[in-house]
């Protein structure tokens, strides 16, 4: 996540004469609109912990435990509001990590073979080491089936800490980090797909893959209209909520999809609407300078037709992909991720519960297998990559950077505490992995921030910067 150039160079024109805004200065990435944003997420988060732990707590938990039911004919479905929030919801955040993965994949640093094999292999080394620790502290426990809790990271709070340094870093660490990141989550989900899911309705995931096939048609027709996108789309979440996987899983399959290529390029647009504008110009000329009335309405009609064309010809240069992202990430960022960390974050603050999690190998693998697996396993698997030739690190990054990416991979948070709900289903088991997850995700960021620090401080990632401008 990062601000425009624009944005960036507005906030530090601000800093200058705004007291405000050099201490804002720092925070703004965080509330950026153009990106999945992480500051609203940690908002909603702390107001969560302070009214769980407040007077009021049991009457705020009341209010997400409460059934929101749907009904047409004979059929209903009831879920409390937070499974709205996180099987309704959700899958739009998963939805924009699809996407992104589909981009890195077809245009961006996953592109080549030698650029994808780094963060794969990190990718590999950040799910195995963490694993394999988690599994070492519960090996013979009650607990030992919640290992799917450090599997993935938390893309937004990464994200987030990375772009507190986006003009003293070289590009290529953010790229480098959404790569790892998006190949993250879709292990995490599929962990979530293969590890908790307990029975499956074959009907609803037939259902399911006939809309997805359906929408494949769709865009291999070159369909335009997104109406029957949408609700094919809907189809598929249907389909995978009813089969009993989480449908997040929907969200990220039809990210998968999206074309990552527009329809009509540049030149070609230039191309096509010349011709247009100046029929354009003169039906505007024609309406403006008519004798009659007849003649002026005509002249605005056809100028109207070339405005259509005209405009769907522009829409026509727009990536699917990006469109798609560009008009949901603001919903996802200041609606979805708050709500699903205000009805998710349930920690119990007490000394009851922090002395079971002290003594619990559960809060004890899942602090390990973040704080220390993510960066050991990321770093192992990269610096082998590299040393056997199969990778390489991209142009200004160096060592220390790459710790600093595993570093923050050991934020778990949205997609850790979600596994955490499917694997303990509420139970203590819940409460004790959600204060190590809040407190493992503490310390790696801490960690990743002031790993970023150092190596923006020491001048290699500023030498960079400047150079690629």
């Amino acid at each position: 996540m990062a601000l425009t150039p624009r944005l960036s160079g507005q906030v530090a024109a601000r800093a200058h004469h705004s007291r405000a805004a050099r201490l804002l200065k720092r925070a703004a990435p965080f509330f950026a609109i153009a990106e999945v944003s992480g500051g609203p997420l940690l908002i909603g988060s702390v107001i969560a912990l302070l009214l769980v732990n407040s007077p009021w707590g049991g009457w705020y938990e009341r209010i997400w435990d409460t059934d929101l039911r749907l009904s047409y004919g004979g059929e209903v479905i009831a879920l409390p509001l937070a499974e709205w929030v996180n099987d309704a919801l959700m899958p739009l955040f998963f939805l924009i990590i699809g996407t992104e993965v589909k981009r890195e994949f077809s245009k961006g640093s996953l592109s080549t073979l030698q650029t994808a094999i780094l963060p794969v292999a990190g990718a590999i080394g950040g799910l195995i080491v963490p694993i394999g620790i988690y599994l070492a502290f519960n090996h013979g426990t009650d607990t030992r089936h919640g290992w799917g809790v450090v599997a993935a990271m938390d893309t937004a709070f990464s994200l987030a800490i990375v772009a507190m340094f986006t003009t003293r870093l070289p590009t290529a660490v953010r790229a480098v980090l959404l790569a790892f990141a998006a190949i993250d989550d879709v292990f995490g989900l599929l962990v979530i797909a293969v590890a908790y899911t307990d029975t499956l309705q074959p009907a609803y995931l037939l259902l399911a893959a006939a809309a997805y096939v359906g929408i494949l048609l769709l865009l291999r027709l070159g369909w335009v209209a997104s109406v029957a996108y949408v609700v094919l789309g809907a189809a598929v979440w249907i389909g995978v909520l009813g089969s009993g996987v989480h449908p997040t899983i929907a969200g990220v399959a039809i990210g998968l999809l999206l074309p990552t290529s527009s329809r009509l390029s540049e030149q070609r647009f230039v191309d096509r609407v010349q011709q247009p504008v100046d029929r354009l110009r003169r039906a505007q000329r024609v309406a403006s300078t008519a004798d009659d009335d007849a003649t002026a309405e005509r002249g605005r009609e056809e100028a109207q037709s070339h405005l259509g064309y005209i405009h769907e010809m522009a829409a026509a240069t727009d990536e699917p992909a990006e469109r798609l992202v560009r008009i949901l990430t603001p919903w996802v960022s200041y609606l979805v991720l708050p709500l699903f960390a205000l009805s998710n974050v349930r920690i119990h603050f007490s000394p009851e519960l922090i002395g079971d999690a002290v003594q619990s190998p559960l809060a004890l693998g899942i602090v390990a297998g973040l704080v220390l697996g993510k960066p050991t396993g990321f770093f192992l698997a990269t610096w082998l990559a590299a040393a056997t030739g199969l990778a390489k690190l991209p142009k200004g990054v160096t060592w220390r950077m790459i710790v600093g990416i595993g570093g923050v991979a050991g934020i778990g948070f949205t997609i850790s505490l979600f596994i955490a709900e499917l694997a303990f289903a509420g139970g203590e088991g819940t409460e004790i992995a959600a204060l190590a997850i809040l407190m493992a995700s503490l310390i790696a960021g801490l960690f990743g921030f002031l790993t970023f620090w150092s190596a923006a401080s020491s001048g290699t990632g500023a030498a960079e910067s400047a150079d690629t401008q």
